[in-house]
């Protein structure tokens, strides 16, 4: 298909370079008063995942928070959240496999194995840095990887923060919709279905930085406190025109619209009970907040805990930070 050779070239038509994402990362993190490291940490094929670690005065007897980001997303994000976290344990951010300043591999064109290939890449991360047990906190796609490695690895989780989370419900059958898709948005979805995410960046070139001013203003806003320049969409706009891979794998992990080819409901009632979840929705954002109430159903003798931030959407981190940070920092209270 001809679709596939433009890759190849949209980099090089974009303005970017990995030495503009680290220093458009270093922007991000300069209003961090902590200290902390920032590392590559080998994994398997030759691959690297980018670190930051964050060690509390007081973290020697608690078991350490591992962040996971979303879709298109990086450790930069994080920026209001890491000082506070990082007050009374260890924190780690990782740039997922295939995101940020990790390494971009080839992901496998099959969902399972591409979800598997992730999984596998933090928990070769896990045993590297030498973590006995952690707190997983994952915010969008970061929330599905979360509860998909502790699945896999219960043994390694001591408790799971899904964090506006993709990918756990069905797509509803459409024959049951009261409101049918119109078919503008069937022919575009259809048009667009060959390309990545996120691809519209890389295709506009040099207009790229401004295009993500213009598309998500939002941004800039939530983090006015931090910055009173472009510093956000500029992090965003590298981020996300680098050659697209772990964006790649989650385009192959989705269904038309969005909606995850292996939804998480229907293997999350296997998680193992003694591990406490705990889901926090933006009381502003467009996710479907049914799922938290469905894992509490489907795990009525397991702790399940579902929060709403107002005033927040599905950036809830960002949005409202500090109801954000107070909550989780009572979520790890009931750890250790």
């Amino acid at each position: 298909m001809w679709w596939w050779w433009l890759p190849n070239w949209l980099p090089s038509w974009c303005p970017t370079s990995q030495s503009q994402l680290k220093s458009a990362e270093d922007k991000m993190l300069r209003c961090i008063d902590s200290k902390f490291s920032k590392q590559f940490v080998p994994i398997s094929n030759s691959n690297l995942l980018w670190m930051l670690t964050f060690n509390s005065n007081d973290a020697e007897d608690k078991t350490p928070m591992v962040l996971l980001h979303g879709i298109g997303g990086g450790v930069g994000l994080w920026a209001h959240n890491l000082d506070i976290l990082s007050q009374q344990r260890s924190v780690y951010a990782l740039d997922l496999l295939g995101f940020g300043q990790s390494s971009r591999p080839q992901f496998s064109t099959d969902a399972q194995e591409a979800e598997g290939q992730f999984v596998e890449s933090i928990e070769q991360w896990r045993a590297k840095v030498g973590l006995e047990a952690m707190i997983l906190l994952g915010h969008n796609l970061g929330g599905y990887l979360a509860a998909s490695y502790s699945l896999r690895y219960p043994d390694r989780v001591k408790k799971i923060v899904l964090v506006e989370p993709w990918g756990f419900p069905e797509r509803p059958d459409t024959t049951d919709q009261d409101r049918p898709i119109p078919v503008w948005i069937k022919a575009l979805g259809a048009m667009l279905s060959p390309f990545n995410p996120l691809a519209g960046l890389r295709l506009v070139g040099p207009l790229g930085p401004t295009l993500v001013q213009m598309l998500r203003p939002d941004f800039k806003k939530k983090f006015s406190t931090m910055f009173n320049d472009n510093t956000v969409s500029e992090y965003i706009y590298h981020l996300n025109v680098q050659t697209p891979s772990g964006e790649t794998a989650f385009k192959n992990m989705t269904i038309p619209y969005g909606w995850a080819k292996r939804p998480m409901l229907q293997r999350i009632g296997q998680l193992r009970a003694e591990i406490p979840v705990t889901i926090i929705y933006g009381s502003r954002s467009s996710i479907d907040c049914n799922s938290g109430n469905a894992i509490k159903e489907m795990r009525p003798n397991s702790h399940v805990e579902i929060t709403t931030i107002r005033r927040a959407g599905h950036y809830v981190y960002a949005d409202q930070p500090e109801d954000f940070n107070h909550r989780v920092l009572q979520v790890c209270d009931q750890v250790d």
